[in-house]
């Protein structure tokens, strides 16, 4: 599964959270990127349909996403909005974050730092460059369909983010 979120995530969310309400969230690169998520109860329904044909599905790799490819950036602004907090509108290049998590990297790893660094290359990255993918052969072998929308899965969210307060 790729970017699983909902209720009870432990590290896409409250990451997202904490560093807009600290000022320190960026869009990286200029480009709108379209990425794949996967909220939390059809990851784990891919799971329980991939136990229930474990002989079929032996040995095999599978994506499971949402299958709905959409704006990254559109979606973390309606994750803020659910938590009150303004929309990402600051931006920095690819190449900026890319140096700047290469530097981070080296302060943690020279240091001995505890925690993660602000940025990392990866995570430069994957800010600025689409991916999504084909979960044909995951609906195809498992008979896996998502059945909670992005939509459906942010009104569920809701309410979890609001009780945390901003």
């Amino acid at each position: 599964p790729h970017l699983i979120w909902g209720p009870g995530d432990p590290h896409l969310i409250p990451r997202l959270l904490a560093r807009a309400r600290a000022g320190r969230l960026r869009r990286v690169g200029h480009c709108d990127v379209i990425v794949d998520v996967t909220y939390i109860d059809n990851a784990a329904e891919a799971h329980l349909l991939a136990l229930d044909r474990i002989t079929a599905a032996a040995g095999k790799v599978y994506f499971i996403t949402n299958g709905q490819p959409l704006s990254m950036w559109e979606f973390l602004n309606k994750v803020l909005a659910l938590a009150g907090l303004p929309p990402v509108t600051k931006a920095v290049p690819y190449w900026f974050a890319r140096n700047y998590g290469r530097f981070a990297e080296g302060m943690h790893r020279l240091f001995r730092l505890a925690g993660e660094p602000a940025m990392t290359r990866f995570v430069a990255s994957q800010l600025s460059t689409s991916h999504w993918f084909d979960i044909s052969a995951a609906r195809r072998d498992l008979g896996y369909e998502p059945r909670v929308s992005c939509e459906e899965g942010l009104k569920r969210l809701a309410p979890t983010i609001q009780a945390v307060g901003p």
